[in-house]
């Protein structure tokens, strides 16, 4: 199954807290705002910004991002290949 990345459609929006520092509201469509914190600057939170869509943009091969079972093939075997006999090593 064929998906965009979950933050490809994010929007962002820096806001102050009340202790002074800020933190970035993420809004993903179809699921609830959240914030992430606690940045010192403005400044800061808007390199986030920019380093979380760098990010995102990256995960994001050509064809589109897709999520998988967790396991990839060939990886994850429990037991090793079988034996051929005839190795150069064996003489």
């Amino acid at each position: 199954m064929l998906k965009t990345h979950p933050h490809a459609a994010a929007a962002y929006r820096v806001i102050p807290l009340e202790d002074g520092s800020f933190g970035v509201e993420v809004k993903i469509p179809d699921s609830h705002p959240t914030t992430v914190s606690r940045f010192p600057t403005e400044a800061d939170a808007e390199a986030w910004i920019v380093d979380h869509r760098r990010r995102v943009q990256s995960q994001m091969p050509a064809g589109g991002w897709f999520r998988t079972s967790g396991r990839r093939r060939g990886l994850g075997s429990a037991s090793p290949p079988p034996a051929t006999g005839d190795t150069a090593d064996e003489k």
